[in-house]
């Protein structure tokens, strides 16, 4: 029998410089000033081979490919794995919204 598919959130610290970005600026109006840039995603790949693709610009987005600094396990690793990718989506919209009202300024697809 072929194992179940897992799936992962995860979160990529970014530099801050990606605030100079107007779509970030503009996604985040609640952004705390000295609070970190975050992108979160979800995959079928575990976390730290899905930043490297980011990095490599494999399926990459944008800012996580050009700002991502590292992984933030601290806040992704509770959540982890997710049994469908319908609740793997869910769980990377309500951790970027819960990361927002935490003053975070976050990225998401």
């Amino acid at each position: 029998m072929k194992p179940r598919k897992q799936y992962h959130v995860y979160v990529i610290e970014l530099d801050p410089a990606v605030l100079g970005t107007r779509r970030v600026k503009e996604e985040n109006p609640e952004h705390i000033d000295g609070m970190q840039c975050l992108y979160v995603g979800q995959t079928a790949k575990s976390p730290e081979e899905r930043f490297e693709q980011h990095k490599e610009g494999y399926k990459a987005n944008r800012y996580a490919r050009k700002y991502g600094r590292r992984l933030r396990p601290d806040l992704y690793e509770r959540y982890n794995p997710i049994s469908t990718r319908a609740s793997a989506e869910a769980m990377e919209e309500r951790l970027a919204a819960k990361l927002r009202t935490r003053g975070y300024a976050v990225w998401f697809n």
